[in-house]
């Protein structure tokens, strides 16, 4: 698969995840490194995750290694360049480096911006739509389009969010287009659902552009339901979430080749750490460093947990714990002499509080975006 590889050079291919309370996130995330291995069968392929899921990153890295690996080819798993994948896998990639001299590890891009990424979304919309009767060819313009992203206080990488919508959007002929998120900026999905609404379109669809299953994509359903249960005049369709689409594992081979071609570049022209980006300008050059030090390898829901490993949250809530009888662990927060607190949901499915040291992300006040969730979720 490396033709022209140096003597001595034994390649191995490390994929980076974030990790999930919810299991069969989990599996899904270990099934991309089954369809890679198929995609690489000379190259031992291995993956780990940066918390509540094991196998940690460095245990992935040790079991390469084991197998006589002296040079991984190291990608992140996830859609977008935004904290997890500029600062927290690097640091604990650079960290292994540094504990281990015998071994190189070299870092990719992620999935990103990518015509086949756009076409594996348009066939998850498309078997959407067809499910419930729509036919190749037929117009959309009735029809109106909602996509979710992870959202993150990147604006660069919010803003993929955006352009996958309108290449979508024009590409398919929708009626109308319309960008949400799960958390952290705005609008988040049940405002921006409820703003949908309004415009008078006779179906709407909502299109979770995610890699995997999770508490994210869950709440994005929840909330798709609690908007349409309010409309039932508007047919809401829910498509499905990328996971292992074919072209999703293509452009994921593609990521590994650039590393070993030379040509991985990731895209630096609108990142908030090395450009004066409106509204972050007091983020340039603030030092990239892992945060997920303290939850590395922290498992998922307690064993009796009634989601059956399907975790939608719940059993992080007090209420329902006492209810069903279930051990409740609130929402951790730690105090490592950092200057404040941040709270983010992540798109593998968990949301936590800690203090750290991130930066305040500066729109956090904003009517739709986190402070909404917060409201909300104290007025259930």
């Amino acid at each position: 698969m490396f033709e022209g590889a140096p003597a001595g050079k034994r390649y191995g291919i490390m994929i980076c995840g974030h990790g999930s309370r919810n299991q069969n996130a989990v599996g899904q995330f270990a099934r991309l490194a089954e369809r890679m291995r198929e995609r690489f069968p000379d190259t031992p392929v291995d993956y780990g995750y940066l918390e509540f899921a094991n196998p940690v990153i460095h245990q992935g890295l040790d079991a390469l290694k084991a197998r006589g690996v002296n040079h991984v080819l190291a990608v992140p798993g996830m859609l977008f360049a935004a904290g997890h994948a500029k600062n927290d896998i690097p640091s604990v990639l650079n960290t292994y480096q540094a504990q281990n001299r015998d071994i190189v590890v070299d870092y990719g891009r992620e999935l990103g911006i990518d015509l086949r990424m756009i076409r594996a979304a348009g066939a998850r919309i498309e078997e959407a739509l067809a499910a419930h009767g729509w036919q190749k060819g037929d117009p959309l313009h009735d029809t109106m389009l909602v996509v979710v992203g992870r959202g993150a206080s990147d604006p660069d990488a919010n803003s993929n969010v955006a352009k996958v919508m309108r290449m979508l959007w024009e590409g398919m002929g929708f009626g109308w287009g319309e960008t949400a998120y799960s958390g952290v900026t705005f609008p988040l999905v049940q405002p921006a659902l409820d703003h949908a609404a309004k415009l008078g379109y006779r179906r709407i669809v909502v299109f979770p552009y995610f890699l995997f299953t999770g508490v994210l994509v869950k709440r994005i359903y929840s909330h798709t339901d609690a908007v349409a249960a309010a409309h039932p005049e508007i047919e809401f369709i829910k498509a499905g979430y990328l996971n292992d689409h074919g072209l999703v594992i293509d452009t994921m081979v593609e990521r590994v080749r650039e590393i070993v071609e030379g040509t991985n570049n990731m895209n630096c022209q609108m990142c908030k750490y090395r450009e004066q980006v409106l509204g972050f300008e007091a983020e340039v050059g603030l030092a990239q460093e892992s945060h997920h030090h303290h939850v590395e390898g922290v498992g998922g829901a307690p064993e009796n947990c009634p989601c059956n490993g399907d975790c939608d949250a719940r059993c992080r809530d007090e209420a329902f714990c006492k209810e069903h009888g279930l051990p409740w662990t609130p929402v951790h927060s730690h105090d490592h002499s950092h200057s404040h607190a941040h709270g983010h949901d992540h798109d593998h499915g968990h949301d936590h509080r800690h203090d750290h040291h991130h930066h305040p992300y500066p729109q956090a006040d904003h009517p739709l975006g986190p402070k909404s969730m917060d409201q909300a979720k104290a007025g259930r």
